[in-house]
C-alpha cells in the first residue's frame, strides 16, 4: 500500500481524441484530461517482466488517489511524467487498492504510443 508521502511524481493523464482537420481528414491527438500526484513501482522478477526488459519495455504499477476523475481513466489512455517526459501506456483499467483510497494500474514505458 502507498501512503500520500509516496506520491512523489506528477503525471499528466491524456486521452486520444480524433478530430476533423476541416479537409475531410481525421487527426488523432493526445488531449490532457488532468494532472495528478502519483507513485510508480517498477516491476521486478518473473519471466514476463524479464522478457519485457529484454525488449526495452519497462512494466510499472502506477498508483494515484481514488477520485471521480481518476475512475474515468481507461486502458486506452496514457500517462506522461511531467518531470522527465517518460510516457506510460496504460495496460489495464485502474483497480481500487485494498483500502479503496487509491487506484492502481499496470502500465509500460518504452513502447510505441
Amino acid at each position: 500500500m502507498v501512503g500520500a508521502g509516496k506520491l512523489d511524481r506528477r503525471l499528466r493523464f491524456e486521452k486520444r481524441e480524433e478530430r476533423d482537420d476541416g479537409f475531410g481528414n481525421t487527426i488523432s491527438m493526445w488531449v490532457l484530461q488532468f494532472t495528478e500526484a502519483a507513485n510508480r513501482a517498477w516491476l521486478r522478477g518473473g519471466e514476463t517482466v524479464m522478457a519485457a526488459r529484454l525488449e526495452s519495455r519497462q512494466p510499472v504499477i502506477i498508483t494515484i488517489r481514488n477520485s471521480e476523475r481518476a475512475r474515468a481513466v481507461t486502458a486506452d489512455w496514457r500517462a506522461v511524467d511531467t518531470r522527465d517526459g517518460r510516457v506510460y501506456n496504460l495496460r489495464e483499467n485502474p483497480k481500487e487498492s485494498d483500502n479503496r483510497g487509491y487506484l492502481e494500474m499496470l502500465a509500460e514505458s518504452g513502447v510505441a504510443t
